[in-house]
């Protein structure tokens, strides 16, 4: 279990990753907690004109993942995502602001569960809800 806040950690280290190119930004990665965001640009829109699905889930899978690693139980190595379930509930716009925050529902010595939201700054909807399983790791 990693102690303290992270987030400028996991800042660094997501550069040339998926997370990185997508411009995903942490406030807060600690143990059972992550929060962070991104401003929407057009990179994160489908050809339709709405947000992709794809950048929201993305936004809260990793927000749950950097959380994940901080909550890790002693000994363990890693995690690996068993399943995921989103709801989207609305969209946002270029030069909007998302963001989402993080919580450990679950952990235990070979799952954790964690859920997500993600909101639309400006409006202060709701964007998407978020539920991950994440089997944790051990050494062989």
């Amino acid at each position: 279990m990693l102690e303290g806040n992270q987030a400028a950690r996991f800042n660094e280290r997501q550069k040339g990753a998926l997370p990185g190119d997508l411009g995903l930004e942490w406030e807060v990665v600690e143990n059972g907690h992550a929060k962070g965001g991104f401003t929407v640009r057009a990179g994160h829109m489908s050809p339709n004109g709405f947000m992709h699905a794809a950048s929201v889930v993305c936004l809260v899978d990793t927000a749950c993942g950097y959380g994940c690693v901080c909550s890790l139980p002693e000994g363990a190595t890693s995690f690996t995502t068993i399943e995921i379930k989103t709801n989207y509930l609305g969209t946002a716009k270029p030069g909007e602001r998302v963001t989402c925050e993080a919580r450990l529902v679950h952990g235990g010595r070979m799952t954790q569960v964690w859920d997500a939201e993600a909101v639309n700054e400006t409006t202060g909807k709701a964007i998407a809800v978020f539920r991950c399983t994440q089997m944790v790791l051990w050494p062989r």
